[in-house]
């Protein structure tokens, strides 16, 4: 493992047990190993350590969301949102602790909100934004019914996903990858069963 990979484990590790709002880039230098000075070589700020834990040290929801376009009209509607699902609650259930104490300070959220702006980054809503995109194409290829709502059903199974991570936060039991998968299953049937076209899901 490089320098980079090293600092972005130890944030991952702090963010994990004492949340962004302690985990300073001082502590996350000391714990990877380095000064803090080898650390702004990599990174330019913490939100910048943050986003890249949250896109390289956690399950793989953004390289999945950012090939979402390349998905549509292949294989089945069921099957890409049932891979999606299940790395979303994967993705929640991990983040949820990380990412948590940035509502434990107005001050804290704002800063880091103008951070996300100035950074050019999607924030949380990009994951539901890329979703709703994919549906409304397969929507217009006659895979789902053509009355489907894309924002509507990319709403309802991030948000059912994000539920899971709160859920697993909260209780100290993670799903297992049988148990996320079982999940995605039922989600993907009950949010979009009732809707997909026959040619479709």
């Amino acid at each position: 493992m490089g320098t980079r990979e090293n600092i972005l484990d130890a944030a991952l590790r702090i963010m994990r047990t004492e949340g962004y709002a302690r985990a300073t880039t001082k502590e996350i230098a000391r714990a990877a190993g380095y000064s803090e000075a080898a650390l702004y070589k990599h990174f330019r700020d913490k939100t910048e350590i943050f986003l890249s834990v949250l896109a390289e040290q956690l399950p793989g929801l953004s390289p999945l969301i950012a090939r979402l376009g390349q998905q549509v009209g292949t294989r089945t509607v069921r099957a890409n949102l049932e891979e999606l699902v299940a790395t979303a609650v994967a993705f929640y259930v991990e983040s949820f602790p990380v990412a948590a104490s940035l509502f434990s300070s107005r001050q804290l959220l704002a800063a880091h909100r103008e951070r996300l702006a100035e950074l050019g980054a999607g924030g949380p809503r990009a994951p539901q934004d890329a979703l709703a995109r994919y549906l409304g194409a397969e929507r217009d290829l006659g895979r789902i019914a053509p009355d489907a709502d894309p924002d509507a059903l990319a709403a309802l199974l991030l948000g059912a996903c994000f539920q899971q991570g709160f859920l697993a936060s909260f209780t100290g039991a993670p799903p297992t990858v049988a148990e996320r998968e079982a999940l995605a299953r039922r989600l993907v049937t009950a949010v979009v069963g009732a809707t997909h076209a026959a040619s479709g899901a």
